[in-house]
């Protein structure tokens, strides 16, 4: 029963859009008046019809054209990087530049296609793999910090450990000169960190910039991570630093793939 009614429901919904169809048909073809103003609605519901498809198109465009800028950024900051070594800069302001006047680091600018943020073990999926020469053990960076680690390489994909991670941690220092420990994420939220491991007998002062050591076979030097908050005194030996981070993990999209060229050599020597 239910089945006939929603069948002559159609039926009716469809003789009358038939019967509207050909009742504009012959007020079309009544007057030129008519006709003129038919043909003004037909043209502003293809206009607007028409507006709304490219809106959609442009929508859909912005990922490549943004993929697009963030390979000629870093083709940009790659030149600069190469004019500063040439013109015997040591100090860099950006994230290629580092420290790197012997030319030790590799960048490769990649993409996160998938970013796993709901759990004490987040991932990130990188839209490049080894045939775009990322290798495991590769350090991850943006220019606002340190992003995780490369932890598999697949030919065109990477699967990654973000630094949001329990089993991630970064050698650091307070200030470009400063003592060296160990930063973890607090495990909490999506910007803090802990500095642990800092002597006590050390003076902090509150808002100090945290860098990349450069004692870590994966990451340049003096990459900023963040500023110094809150402390507290462990076992009456050590510090530990609350840390603010400057990047925010839950909008991350385009990263910088980094990777030292003597690193085999490094572990070779650890090793032996």
């Amino acid at each position: 029963m239910r089945r006939t009614r929603d069948i002559s429901l159609t039926v009716i919904a469809a003789i009358f859009i038939i019967l509207e169809i050909a009742a504009l048909s012959m007020l079309r073809h009544s007057g030129t008046i008519q006709n003129m103003w038919i043909s003004r609605c037909i043209h502003v519901i293809q206009a607007n019809l028409w507006g709304s498809g490219e809106s959609i198109r442009y929508y859909f465009s912005l990922k490549k054209k943004n993929d697009e800028l963030a390979e000629e950024n870093f083709r940009l900051s790659q030149e600069v990087r190469h004019y500063r070594l040439a013109a015997g800069e040591t100090q860099a302001m950006d994230i290629c530049t580092a420290a790197d006047t012997a030319g030790r680091f590799r960048y490769i600018p990649a993409t996160i296609v998938k970013l796993g943020n709901n759990s004490q073990h987040n991932y990130m999926i990188i839209g490049k793999g080894y045939e775009d020469g990322i290798e495991e053990r590769s350090g991850i960076i943006t220019a606002k910090g340190v992003i995780g680690v490369i932890d598999a390489v697949g030919k065109h994909y990477s699967y990654a450990l973000s630094f949001r991670n329990a089993g991630i941690s970064i050698s650091a220092r307070i200030g470009r000169t400063g003592p060296v420990g160990s930063l973890n994420w607090d495990g909490m939220t999506s910007h803090g960190a802990i500095l642990s491991e800092i002597p006590h007998h050390i003076r902090l002062t509150q808002g100090d910039t945290v860098f990349t050591s450069g004692y870590s076979s994966m990451f340049p030097p003096d990459i900023p991570l963040g500023t110094t908050s809150g402390s507290r005194v462990v076992n009456g030996a050590t510090y530990e630093i609350s840390v603010s981070l400057f990047e925010d993990f839950s909008t991350l999209r385009y990263v910088t793939i980094v990777n030292n060229t003597g690193k085999k050599e490094i572990e070779k020597l650890e090793k032996e």
